[in-house]
């Protein structure tokens, strides 16, 4: 079985793609700086059949030591900053890591003989949409914020390092991933734990943007799909179909939890908010057979009970969330709750 080097593999989608390939047989290098958003502890049921290396991608030296022990087949890259809050906050480490870093992989790939590149990145490097309508692979990149702009680029590295140099490169670009262990500054796990606090739940403007919303496993599976079975040179959209109002995706939260809609407070729109993304997923679906089911009302229903069976994970991160959401939403500090409802 082929060796996969991942990066950013004690995130959260990449864990999920980690704990999946050991299942399937894979040999697993990851590597991954461990910043505020990776843990291993999202490994530790794995971690002894993978081999891992804290490593900033951004670091070309460090980069080639690993290329040069591991000798990996394919490169899966998932490391990323990856919040358009922080990015809107501090856009520096969103070059860093996702264009810089990304050169560097490409270019460190470059010099050895990688049968596939997969590049993951997002459907926020296309824009916003209206009511209607669906990006494809080959609508034009509009990115709006200062990370959907990174994801861009690195989007057009590949592209560039693929056209130039002949590195296998296939990009992926999923929709919104949701699910088990992904950071708590997100929309859904921040609803689940402000609720379960009973604190108000900020909504920014009127709740009325749309979103689709993949689980994390169906989302890893459908990588896995374009890692074996996609063509290099290739762009594949990764969604469910599902789309949601966010504050749809509150109410149905709020309803899991037994908690009164009256939590939510509509709170000044985000900067450059996008209004819509909808992905059009036919491509990957034809070529690689991956049918992307998950419900999203199993989706949310499991990830809710994750959650508040997984508290003293989300209890490792307090510290430092209390201090984040301070400044983003101006909340006062968490006093939580492990009762389960």
């Amino acid at each position: 079985m082929k060796k996969l080097l991942v990066t950013g593999g004690a995130g959260f989608i990449g864990s999920e793609f980690v704990r999946q390939g050991v299942k399937r047989g894979y040999k697993i290098v990851l590597i991954d700086n461990l910043t505020y958003a990776g843990d291993v502890e999202r490994i530790k049921a794995v971690e002894k059949e993978v081999t891992f290396y804290r490593v900033d991608i951004a670091d070309r030296e460090s980069v080639k030591g690993v290329f040069k022990t591991e000798r990996p087949e394919v490169v899966v890259h998932f490391a990323a900053e990856s919040h358009v809050d922080r990015s809107i906050l501090e856009a520096s480490p969103f070059l860093d890591t996702n264009v810089k870093g990304t050169y560097v992989l490409l270019d460190v790939s470059k010099q050895h003989e990688i049968e596939r590149f997969i590049n993951i990145s997002t459907d926020e490097v296309y824009g916003e949409l209206k009511e209607e309508g669906q990006f494809l692979e080959t609508t034009p990149l509009n990115p709006n914020s200062p990370y959907s702009v990174s994801k861009a680029s690195a989007d057009m590295l590949g592209r560039a390092y693929h056209r130039t140099y002949g590195v296998p490169v296939i990009t992926v670009r999923p929709s919104n991933t949701y699910g088990f262990w992904q950071y708590p500054e997100k929309l859904i796990p921040v609803v689940i734990l402000k609720a379960l606090n009973n604190e108000k739940i900020p909504v920014y403007g009127t709740g009325q943007n749309i979103r689709e919303w993949l689980f994390v496993s169906v989302c890893a599976d459908g990588v896995f799909g374009i890692l074996e079975k996609g063509k290099v040179g290739e762009t594949y959209n990764v969604g469910s179909g599902e789309e949601k109002r966010n504050i749809e995706v509150v109410k149905a939260i709020l309803k899991l939890l037994g908690k009164p809609e009256d939590l939510i407070e509509f709170t000044k729109d985000r900067l450059g908010h996008d209004f819509r993304y909808s992905l059009n997923s036919n491509k990957v679906r034809e070529q690689t057979g991956w049918n992307g089911e998950m419900p999203f009302s199993e989706g949310i229903k499991n990830t809710v009970e994750w959650y508040i069976d997984n508290m003293a994970w989300v209890d490792s991160k307090l510290g430092y969330l209390n201090k984040y959401w301070q400044t983003v939403y101006s909340t006062n500090t968490i006093k939580r709750t492990l009762k389960k409802p």
